[in-house]
């Protein structure tokens, strides 16, 4: 298991956890939002951990109020949100910073291990200009709903832009590759 295994994490109750805890699984670490034109990924991403979690697959979501401001609510109320709109089963955690000088240490490691990202993100960057917004540059992440993919034994795999959707053929794809590994 890598160095990301024993950064402390802690849940949306409030529960200490760890991607230790996840080990010999293929995790798809996801920073999400409640009031983000992309949040109707939560069912696609609900989806995706039902289809694979017997296989061995865990989705882990990751609140952040970095971009626009669309993650406004405590803890509980992103839990009560992803709940009641999406069903949410897979593991959510505390809000927390994933860009900037004051990002969470696990998403400093991820961005250090993957500092590139697969997908639309040029184009993505330019539509978030047309807004009078200013893009993050690699390797911070861009925006709302960006993709971490790591392999069983806790290496980043891949990453993965924020408009790619779970149903994406890459990055279905590369979670099959990943899952068919011992």
């Amino acid at each position: 298991m890598s160095d990301l295994a024993y950064i402390p994490l802690t849940r949306l109750d409030g529960s200490p956890d760890s991607l230790s805890n996840y080990a010999g699984k293929v995790v798809l670490i996801v920073n999400v939002a409640s009031k983000c034109g992309l949040t109707p990924q939560y069912e696609g991403l609900e989806a995706l951990y039902r289809k694979h979690k017997d296989e061995g697959l865990v989705v882990l979501g990751f609140p952040a109020n970095d971009f626009g401001a669309q993650e406004p609510g405590s803890n509980s109320e992103i839990a009560d949100f992803c709940s009641v709109n999406y069903g949410v089963s897979f593991p959510m955690f505390a809000k927390a910073d994933v860009t900037g000088p004051d990002k969470q240490p696990l998403y400093a490691a991820l961005t250090a291990a993957e500092p590139t990202k697969q997908g639309n993100a040029e184009e993505w960057r330019e539509k978030l200009r047309g807004y009078g917004m200013t893009p993050t540059e690699d390797p911070e992440v861009l925006w709302n709903f960006e993709k971490f993919l790591i392999g069983r034994h806790g290496q980043v795999a891949a990453r993965f832009s924020p408009a790619t959707t779970p149903d994406d053929l890459a990055l279905v794809g590369a979670i099959e590759v990943e899952l068919a590994k011992a």
